[in-house]
């Protein structure tokens, strides 16, 4: 989360070209959206499950990061891919998520949805809550998406779960007693899907990283070329884990 936000900062300052970042986690982590509720933890069985915790600069709900693919997309706010408004921009970047997963053979649509009609979509757990321009494969989620904009530029970041356990996220979140925790995983069964659930086989980050950079290239006549953090992002993320995302006063705001 800390690379992710010196390189908008970069950007900003004109230091670093538009980036696509694609990247994995090691250890799994919970990540929390923005504004949530710290208290939505379990810490007691977070630290029995021996993973990380972080708090995001983008909005929504807790993901897990754990057997898939995360990608960011981060630009200057006046790049064509990420003006206009938030939804135009979110609009725009999943145009690039679509052809991916379509290059990954998973016949996925998008699902216009206005927050707010919805009256059941509660709970602490991104993929069991409806977003905008939904990506779905058989009415079921399968990328979590959040935006950030700010003065130096946009930073959309968002997670291609590949295989493994959607469900484990129930297990280290707080809920009032174990029938609303059973309640939560399986209507987070029932909304949200895995790479390999759909195709039957396991697909691998790196292969996944490749039909995003041909996708990007391809719908938005993109010319990549792959690069490594500066001097200075290198430092400032280090900066930045030191002094905010390692720090309760960020990451156990209620």
């Amino acid at each position: 989360m800390a690379v992710d936000e010196a390189i908008l900062e970069s950007v900003g300052k004109r230091e670093t070209r538009p980036t696509l970042r694609l990247y994995g986690w090691d250890p799994a982590s919970l990540s929390l959206g923005y504004s949530q509720d710290f208290r939505d933890v379990d810490l007691e069985r977070l630290r029995k499950s021996g993973w990380g915790l972080v708090r995001r600069l983008t909005g929504g709900r807790a993901i897990l990061h754990a057997d898939e693919l995360t990608y960011s997309v981060i630009a200057p706010t006046n790049e064509p891919l990420v003006s206009g408004s938030l939804l135009e921009s979110y609009n725009r970047i999943a145009r690039g998520l679509m052809g991916a997963l379509r290059n990954l053979d998973l016949p996925v649509e998008i699902n216009e949805y206005t927050p707010g009609l919805n009256s059941n979509a509660v709970g602490p757990v991104c993929f069991e809550v409806p977003s905008a321009y939904e990506i779905t494969i058989h009415g079921k989620k399968l990328i979590g998406s959040a935006q950030a904009r700010r003065k130096e530029g946009v930073l959309q970041h968002g997670s291609l779960p590949l295989f493994g356990d959607l469900g484990r996220i129930t297990q280290v979140l707080n809920y009032k007693n174990e029938v609303d925790r059973q309640d939560a995983l399986v209507r987070l069964l029932n909304r949200a899907t895995t790479v390999e659930t759909v195709l039957g086989r396991k697909v691998n980050r790196e292969t996944a990283a490749q039909a995003f950079v041909e996708a990007f290239r391809d719908e938005f006549g993109l010319r990549f070329e792959q690069g490594e953090l500066s001097k200075n992002e290198q430092d400032r993320a280090i900066e930045l884990v030191n002094f905010k995302y390692s720090q309760q006063e960020w990451t156990r705001r209620v």
